[in-house]
């Protein structure tokens, strides 16, 4: 039988946590979302940063959890032309979006939105090796 892993919220809040830490070592205000594995938020913080960064973020982490993949990946993929991957339901190809992995399971994902897509890149990959 197969048993299925989950985030608790103190694994939430660790991932949270380097997240923010990374992005205040750098002076980045922006907005962290974390869903679980059913894409349903259970973290989002926001500082000093627009209010529109707050659904960005939120969607990252979808289709970061959606696609099983960084966003990272459909932000180069259509750079290199193939648009038609705009046309997919839920599709964000912005990076800032990664999948949560804990042994061998996605059981979640982290969205960040507030810099620039590479920073907010950065940002979601090092609170994603906090889990």
């Amino acid at each position: 039988m197969y048993e299925k892993k989950i985030m608790s919220l103190e694994d939430v809040k660790r991932v949270a946590g380097a997240a923010e830490s990374e992005a205040q070592k750098n002076g980045w205000n922006v907005v962290i979302a974390i869903v679980d594995d059913g894409g349903h938020l259970m973290y989002l913080q926001r500082e000093k940063v627009q209010l529109g960064s707050i659904e960005v973020a939120i969607t990252k982490a979808k289709v970061a959890l959606t696609f099983r993949r960084p966003t990272k990946f459909w932000e180069d993929t259509v750079a290199d032309g193939r648009h038609g991957y705009l046309a997919m339901p839920g599709m964000l190809p912005i990076e800032g979006g990664v999948p949560l992995v804990y042994d061998g399971d996605i059981v979640g994902a982290i969205g960040v939105s507030g810099v620039k897509s590479s920073e907010d890149g950065l940002i979601a990959i090092v609170g994603a090796q906090a889990l």
